[in-house]
């Protein structure tokens, strides 16, 4: 099975819930244990052996360019939303003709987590003759800094099951996963949201998750920065 080559790397939101944080600096350049969380994110990709990125662009894209066009160990090409920030689905769509039509990694750009290097599960896991999307999921009791109720349910064949209307759900989304060109197909123009495209692929049952078991920090607050700081450095 060949392994994804590209990545996808979402770094055009406003981060809003780090409040004051991100007046000045976009949320992917804040630092954690003194590394940026974008850095972290690119670190993690080429030691998997990622050496193509896409990242896209729109809040303070220049800081970020800026920033980025300092690294030699990762070809870095830019998708620029300066006009109109395009969401998860819609900015993924924009990047399919640099990204190709192969498999590709998608990692949120403030996505953090512990133990292994955890792109190694989804690729081994990953099956394009039935799957279109493996999301990379985490336990929710082990989930550093998070307060919200869950996001998936797996069935007995690893399938993903939304919480719906559940209290709770036992999984959270990591912010990794891998995606199939094909998922895009009939896509809406403009900005939408990826939860479209899983809807889709988890009503054809072509939507699947694997368990990372050693521990992940949500990151989406100041308070979520303290926590994955500490987490780290124990």
């Amino acid at each position: 099975m060949n392994v994804p080559t590209k990545a996808m790397v979402l770094a055009a939101g406003f981060g809003t819930r780090m409040r004051e944080l991100t007046r000045d600096c976009p949320k992917p350049l804040l630092e954690v244990t003194g590394r940026s969380l974008i850095d972290r994110t690119l670190d993690r990709l080429v030691e998997a052996g990622i050496r193509d990125a896409v990242v896209n662009l729109h809040y303070l894209p220049d800081m970020v360019r800026e920033h980025l066009e300092k690294r030699d160990d990762i070809r870095i090409a830019f998708s620029d939303e300066s006009d109109e920030i395009l969401e998860t689905g819609g900015g993924i769509s924009k990047a399919l003709p640099i990204l190709g039509d192969t498999p590709f990694y998608v990692v949120n750009s403030d996505n953090i987590w512990l133990g292994k290097n955890a792109f190694d599960p989804l690729w081994e896991c990953w099956n394009p003759a039935k799957m279109d999307a493996l999301l990379l999921l985490t336990p929710i009791e082990g989930a550093v800094g998070y307060t919200r109720a869950g996001d998936f349910a797996l069935d007995d064949d690893w399938r993903l099951v939304r919480r719906g209307d559940q209290p709770s759900a036992p999984f959270v989304f990591t912010g990794v996963q891998i995606l199939h060109p094909r998922l895009f197909e009939g896509a809406p123009e403009g900005a939408f949201s990826l939860n479209i495209l899983w809807d889709k692929a988890i009503a054809e049952g072509r939507a699947y998750g694997v368990v990372h078991t050693e521990g992940w920090c949500d990151v989406g607050t100041p308070e979520g920065l303290d926590d994955a700081a500490k987490a780290l450095l124990r």
